[in-house]
């Protein structure tokens, strides 16, 4: 097993050219948000934003759209109703998020999972859906990106009673499903194929609601760019993690806030 490091991770980031415009940078797609939880789609847009991305839509149901487009106007938006209609388009879908596990919701992923052609990512909520009908684990496209965290992979796959088995099990499930897991927590890892890296940014200040939020949008974000599917998942939970650390000349871990470690991406960046 390998370790995410600043080399490491420096040589597979791509420089940005000149001359480019925003189409040289991919247009993600993020699924996100509820009732109650618009939240989840403002912290996943904001770092999708803070790490590259060329132009970023979100859907979002129709009673919440107001707030996403106040809270950041940066992002486009369409309505959750019409996501499948246009789904091919993007470059890169990430989706999850607060958006629930009605059963609205579990049509809309079932529908997604089986038409889409671009590289997609779940997280939360599409992960708890999965865990409810595990027939679309067998559906989920190859080079898909997982990040769940314990419960959620133990949900999925099993309960583990600790971090090393269920590790072991991540590597596993990773190759028999063609597919890439991010297993979050304390040294993250990152696994396709056999091949598996921890990560070794982050701080305990990341153990708040809205970090795996964030983390969505910033490895969504590479891979509209073009990235790999792994290499995405690679950058971005080693970027998630040295911005939390940078933040903290700040903050404390008690006092970290997930928005605080958006507001650090550009110095993580600058650092590597």
């Amino acid at each position: 097993m390998e370790t995410l490091t600043k080399e490491s991770v420096k040589t597979l980031i791509k420089p940005r050219i000149a001359d480019s415009h925003k189409g040289n940078y991919g247009h993600a797609l993020i699924v996100a948000g509820g009732v109650g939880c618009v939240g989840a789609a403002v912290i996943a847009a904001k770092a999708c934003l803070r790490t590259g991305v060329g132009l970023l839509t979100v859907s979002v149901p129709q009673d919440e759209r107001i707030i996403l487009q106040i809270a950041i106007p940066e992002a486009m938006l369409i309505l959750r109703n019409r996501t499948i209609e246009v789904l091919n388009s993007y470059s890169a879908l990430g989706i999850g998020c607060g958006m629930g596990t009605s059963s609205k919701a579990e049509t809309l992923l079932s529908a997604i999972i089986s038409k889409i052609d671009i590289p997609l990512l779940l997280d939360a909520d599409a992960l708890n859906m999965i865990s409810n009908n595990k027939n679309l684990l067998k559906l989920i496209p190859p080079a898909s990106i997982l990040t769940p965290h314990p419960k959620e992979f133990d949900r999925l796959f099993g309960i583990h009673n600790s971090e090393d088995d269920r590790r072991s099990t991540a590597i596993k499930k990773a190759q028999e499903y063609n597919i890439i897991i991010v297993l979050k927590g304390h040294k993250t890892l990152v696994t396709s194929g056999g091949a598996a890296f921890l990560n070794t940014t982050g701080n305990a200040g990341l153990a708040k609601g809205g970090s795996g939020d964030a983390l969505t949008g910033i490895i969504t974000s590479f891979l509209a760019q073009g990235y790999t599917a792994f290499d995405a998942a690679k950058i971005g939970v080693f970027i998630h993690g040295l911005a939390a650390d940078l933040s903290l000349e700040q903050q404390s871990m008690e006092s970290l806030l997930i928005t605080d470690v958006i507001e650090h991406l550009g110095m993580a960046f600058h650092s590597i």
